[in-house]
């Protein structure tokens, strides 16, 4: 019996060596310092439990009949439009369409704007996610460059440079993972402009949105004149609630475009409905009564970021550009020709010190990079730094032997 060949030229996590080691570890009974996750609840950051049994409590009532709607309840979708309108971008509740996560929200989106062999323009460093998503969906996946030089700025002309017949739609994220990066009003505005002079739509994802530092409004390709963008968002980061599974796709632009777009997604949605109805009415309730929560989070988030700097500043062995948003940062070897090797310092650093980083080949980075989160309880981010530290010494002291 013959399966489809989607792992083919991908790492997936059983596959590669660091995740054999990973798992070696954890078979025998060794405890692992998660520093690539991102998730928030390992910094102890969760949604208020009584809160959310309330929540939940008042959306029984409303779910126990099953009416679904394909782009998602409308109660749903009014708050996800005032949580807009409130940050000054006007996208109707009609333009706006219920996911369970971003992953699936890609998934949507790459399928409406391309058929087998169409390419995609994504960002490099970019996420594994988007190699299994555009192979599923028969893409090829093109790159264009954040130059680290410029404190991981667009290389807008680079990007448009790589554009060809085949182009169906481009992708930004931002805040960046794993760079950090968050795009200027400048910038959305010069890619708004090459895509109006291409015509082509923009996946725009914006999950880690309410993390900004210092705070502010985050620049939104929503807000520009760029001819359709899908803005993807959702409450996994947002509210650390991954486990609510939900995601939106908010649609503008071109009013002829959004209308042709939204009848697609609206197609694909009614197919499988794939959003819980009882999370869909606890939408509007999270939004409104979990802001105060939300406004502790970013705090929260904000002091690891600031004690990870603090921690790295004076690591002589590394250099790396502070994160504007997001949960994440990239380091790199400050030395020209690099005296240790991403790969082997990470296995050396789990196998040692049980510390979990990735490296940067990952993400499609250069040679000697590593990739980490500072979403972490502080003391265990203190402990995970300062093993960094000492592998990265002894990695160096073990090279200039052999020098």
């Amino acid at each position: 019996m013959d399966f489809a060949d989607l792992n083919l030229g991908l790492a997936p996590h059983s596959m590669n060596r660091l995740y054999q080691a990973v798992s070696r570890l954890q078979e025998n009974g060794k405890s692992i310092l998660d520093l690539i996750s991102g998730s928030a609840h390992a910094a102890g950051i969760c949604f208020p439990e009584e809160l959310l049994q309330e929540i939940f409590a008042q959306a029984i009532p409303r779910a126990r009949r099953y009416r679904p709607d394909p782009l998602g309840q409308e109660t749903a979708r009014e708050a996800i439009a005032r949580y807009y309108a409130g940050q000054g971008i006007d996208i109707p509740l009609r333009q706006i369409l219920l996911t369970p996560g971003s992953s699936l929200s890609y998934l949507y989106c790459f399928r409406l704007l391309t058929d087998p062999g169409d390419e995609i323009i994504c960002p490099i460093p970019s996420y594994p996610l988007f190699d299994l998503i555009a192979r599923i969906c028969n893409v090829e996946l093109i790159s264009y460059r954040l130059r680290e030089e410029w404190n991981w700025g667009i290389d807008l002309d680079y990007l448009e440079s790589r554009l060809t017949t085949r182009t169906k739609a481009m992708v930004l994220i931002s805040p960046h993972n794993p760079t950090g990066m968050v795009a200027s009003f400048g910038e959305l505005a010069q890619l708004a402009e090459i895509a109006l002079r291409h015509n082509l739509p923009i996946i725009s994802d914006e999950v880690f949105s309410e993390f900004l530092f210092p705070g502010g409004v985050l620049p939104r390709l929503a807000a520009t004149k760029a001819p359709l963008v899908f803005t993807l968002n959702g409450f996994s980061k947002m509210f650390a609630l991954p486990g609510m599974k939900l995601g939106w796709i908010a649609v503008n632009g071109d009013p002829e475009k959004v209308s042709h777009a939204l009848e697609t997604l609206e197609l694909m949605s009614d197919t499988f409905l794939p959003v819980n109805e009882m999370v869909q009415f606890c939408v509007p309730e999270v939004l409104s009564r979990g802001r105060l929560f939300l406004e502790d989070y970013r705090s929260r988030v904000e002091h690891c970021r600031d004690l990870a700097l603090d921690l790295l500043s004076d690591l002589g062995e590394v250099q790396f550009v502070p994160p504007a948003g997001g949960f994440y940062l990239t380091l790199r070897s400050k030395d020209p020709e690099p005296r240790w090797e991403d790969e082997t310092l990470v296995l050396r650093l789990l196998e040692t010190r049980q510390v979990l980083l990735h490296p940067g080949f990952f993400y499609d980075l250069p040679p000697a990079h590593l990739v980490m989160t500072f979403v972490q309880a502080p003391l265990r981010l203190q402990e995970g730094l300062a093993a960094i530290r000492e592998v990265l010494r002894e990695t160096l002291e073990q090279a200039d032997k052999f020098q």
